[in-house]
């Protein structure tokens, strides 16, 4: 049973399509008023995971609440209670985007006046006033995006899952996304991400679950899973060659592993442990032999080191074969 604390509470999850695992024992708390990220490759794991959470799909073993509610013996009353914006914009492109929203206030049952009511609120919200009396078959890919977003908020949802939200987006539409989200979650709503886009991550999550091949491998925050791969390291550019050769040889007692250079020489990375307090020590040694530092600076791990350290491969960010694990669920049926 959830504690009040927790919105999501996710125990030994086993989804089995057949011969394929898509989940195999997954553990998952999400407190409330937080942001968990699920990162993972293409099949890992993730939309079956936000499929069982939102009641569209039976798991086979283990136990998963939201908002203290089972996901199979109340999910008639959990759907009352969350948000969900798929991978891809679940709106009706004969309607306009008005006509969108007031449909999904009425199937929750808000009433008429109140379903208009919310339906202008949340345009407003989401910049698409002057795009509310139009049919959404003439949208542009961001507007649906935020049009589908807005629909699963017309109920106030206590806990949303967005299913990689901003896949297919351009920089820009992706940075507007990402800052709607934001005010949300600033708002107190608990969510749960799903995302390929390891910046999105970054920004967005308050943790960081990674899952591959149906198993959390890793949780913490963005900072803590870096700090398990480790790989701070020194970065200068220098004004010479013998600069560098000095400069090597002043930081030599910092590092920890082998200083490399670059071909002409004149950049150095010097592996170190131990963030700001080396900087520090480093800039204070090259000051003492009177070397021309032109740029230096502590480089930390990314996440896209963090992921390729924990599953042995790059992500995927350019949101190819989304569907992969339900692909896989298929075939095994």
């Amino acid at each position: 049973m959830a504690r009040m604390a927790d919105a999501i509470v996710a125990e030994g999850l086993v989804k089995r399509y057949k011969s394929v695992v898509a989940l195999d024992g997954l553990d998952l708390v999400v407190p409330e008023g937080t942001v968990m990220g699920l990162l993972g490759p293409n099949g890992a794991g993730k939309t079956t995971t936000v499929r069982v959470l939102t009641t569209l799909l039976e798991h086979d073993e283990g136990t998963a609440t939201v908002t203290g509610l089972d996901v199979i013996a109340d999910a008639k009353e959990l759907r009352r209670r969350i948000g969900l914006s798929g991978q891809y914009a679940a709106v009706d492109e004969n309607l306009t985007g008005f006509e969108n929203l007031d449909m999904v206030g009425r199937l929750y049952h808000l009433g008429k006046k109140r379903s208009r009511e919310r339906a202008r609120e949340l345009l407003e919200r989401f910049d698409l006033v002057e795009a509310g009396d139009r049919e959404v078959k003439g949208y542009s890919g961001g507007m649906r995006r935020r049009l589908d977003l807005a629909g699963a908020l017309v109920a106030k949802p206590r806990v949303l899952f967005l299913d990689e939200p901003t896949t297919g987006l351009d920089p820009r539409s992706r940075l507007g996304m990402w800052d709607v989200i934001s005010e949300l979650v600033a708002g107190g709503t608990t969510l749960l991400l799903t995302t390929q886009y390891l910046e999105e991550a970054d920004r967005l999550a308050d943790k960081i679950a990674v899952i591959d091949h149906g198993k959390v491998i890793a949780l913490g925050t963005s900072n803590e899973l870096k700090d398990q791969v480790g790989g701070e390291r020194l970065e200068l550019t220098l004004g010479s060659a013998q600069d560098a050769e000095t400069a090597k040889a002043a930081l030599t007692p910092l590092a920890i592993a082998e200083i490399s250079r670059d071909e002409r020489g004149h950049r150095l990375t010097v592996p170190v442990a131990g963030g700001a307090e080396v900087l520090v020590d480093g800039i204070r040694r090259l000051d003492a032999e009177s070397v021309k530092v032109l740029d230096i600076g502590l480089r930390r791990p990314t996440l896209d080191d963090v992921f390729l350290s924990l599953t042995g491969h790059a992500a995927e960010n350019d949101g190819a074969d989304e569907n992969a694990e339900e692909k896989q669920g298929e075939q095994g049926k």
